[in-house]
């Protein structure tokens, strides 16, 4: 009896099955060595899989990713770095030893990402959007930026263009394109904005930034108080002159020209043009607020017009009252708020008719209520969800929706400004950024989560309501092994 008990012995009988055995070899095979069919079968296939092993490519096990670029991005954007700065950084705290055309193709590399991302932006609801430019190095150039207005999401930003109604309006156009729907336009009131919006969207729906008008109106104001005070300072002075005069002596210093009463009476004729200019600007911004309250009841958008145009029929009879100077300074003031003034109070019309249905519902007393209470809902609330527990529950479901209109008023383009101040640290870094850098700037952005403030908790495409919300911004630009 022949028994395969040696490894040896087994080798052979598997090799003569391989190579092609003919009919009844097998069962001969089991009788002479008393090993069963199945088992002999088994150890061909095992044998023909040895070999088959031995002769394939070996199978390499994939390196993993180096997080390295996750390194380098996340100094980018974080710590406003730059490249060399990266380099060093990599170097002294990982060890790691990049070169400068490494870290610029990696940067490269997740920009062209981050473009097609934002290409693929979409919106669930039509959005109301911030227009403004941010001025570069280039003369006549600047960054085009468009935001969300109440969410704070970058939809586009464009490297240094020429800045006029036509680079506006391709913009304007490509966004249509990629399907975002428009409810309404805010700006600072730049007359390329205003040229774009007006041949892609309509004038109707295009708000002016009551901000950048109260702020040239306390320029205006400053300039008042300052010229005020220089006078009040040549006072001492010729008030000394004067007693020296009467004393019998001869003045000192340069003469001043004007006797004492005369420069008193002109100090004080100054002082009330200051003092009437800033009342009429604290009334004009009294009647740009969401709401006004006015013996009890809401003012209307024509009302309130009616008060702005009163106030500023005012400004200009003030106007021959100040000195050569203020007077022109006074004149544009008037002069710029008219030409705003439509376009100013357009967040006021488009509440009229929920004011309107609402005093309907509840009354004129009920709803001057709530605005009273909206207005001081940082203390009473903080916000309008909170409110609503301490109305009458008869009142919620019409209050519900009158304080969700206020809230969502818009007045301002403040939260573009809000995207210059986190462009600018790397404009100085960089001098200049790339289309690929912005993009890459904007999906950081678009998915950064909110560590405090209102919206604590929650990233631009949260208060959106995208779909890609839950992703990171390493996720989204497909390096998610890093991101993990």
């Amino acid at each position: 009896m022949i028994h395969c008990s040696t490894v040896e012995e087994r080798v052979s009988l598997v090799s003569q099955m391989l190579s092609k055995p003919t009919h009844g070899l097998i069962s001969q095979w089991s009788r002479a060595h008393h090993v069963s069919r199945q088992t002999l079968y088994r150890w061909a296939t095992k044998g023909r899989q040895a070999l088959s092993a031995a002769f394939e490519a070996p199978q390499v096990p994939p390196k993993p990713k180096s997080p390295h670029v996750f390194l380098v991005l996340t100094l980018l954007l974080e710590t406003h770095a730059s490249y060399r700065g990266i380099q060093t950084c990599l170097r002294e705290m990982h060890g790691l030893h990049l070169s400068l055309g490494t870290i610029a193709g990696i940067v490269k590399e997740a920009g062209s990402r981050a473009q097609n991302w934002l290409k693929q932006q979409q919106a669930p609801t039509a959005r109301t959007l911030a227009l403004d430019e941010q001025y570069s190095s280039q003369r006549g150039k600047a960054y085009l930026n468009v935001i969300d207005v109440h969410s704070g999401q970058v939809w586009a930003t464009v490297p240094p263009v020429a800045v006029d109604g036509e680079s506006w309006t391709l913009l304007l156009w490509y966004l249509s394109e990629q399907g975002i729907e428009t409810k309404g336009t805010v700006s600072d009131g730049g007359r390329a904005i205003a040229e774009a919006v007006t041949q892609v969207y309509g004038s109707t729906h295009h708000q002016r930034d009551i901000w950048h008008l109260l702020h040239l109106a306390s320029q205006v104001q400053a300039r008042l108080d300052r010229a005020v005070s220089m006078e009040q300072e040549r006072l001492p002075a010729i008030q000394r002159n004067a007693e020296r005069a009467s004393a019998g002596k001869a003045p000192k210093g340069r003469p001043s020209g004007v006797t004492l009463a005369q420069q008193q009476a002109r100090i004080a004729q100054m002082q009330y043009v200051a003092q009437s200019v800033n009342y009429l600007c604290q009334h004009v911004r009294r009647m740009v607020e969401v709401v006004v309250v006015h013996q009890g009841r809401l003012l209307s958008s024509q009302e309130r017009q009616g008060e702005i145009e009163a106030a500023l029929d005012l400004l200009d009879e003030l106007a021959p009252l100040a000195t050569t100077v203020m007077q022109k300074q006074i004149q544009m003031l008037s002069k710029h708020l008219r030409l705003a003034l439509p376009q100013t109070l357009l967040f006021a019309r488009e509440l009229d008719a929920r004011n309107l249905h609402a005093v309907r519902c509840l009354g004129s007393e009920a709803v001057a209520l709530l605005a009273w209470a909206w207005r001081r809902r940082t203390v009473l609330g903080p916000s309008s969800t909170h409110l609503l527990k301490a109305i009458p529950s008869a009142w919620r479901k019409e209050a519900a929706m009158l304080l969700k209109a206020w809230d969502q008023a818009v007045r301002a383009s403040s939260v573009v400004e809000n995207w210059h101040s986190i462009v600018r640290p790397h404009l100085a870094v960089h001098r200049t950024l790339s289309a690929g850098f912005l993009a890459l700037l904007a999906v950081w952005h678009n998915h950064r989560i909110a560590p405090r403030g209102l919206h604590e908790d929650l990233s631009p495409l949260q208060r959106t309501g995208s779909a890609s919300s839950d992703h990171t911004w390493l996720a989204a630009l497909g390096y998610s092994a890093l991101a993990a």
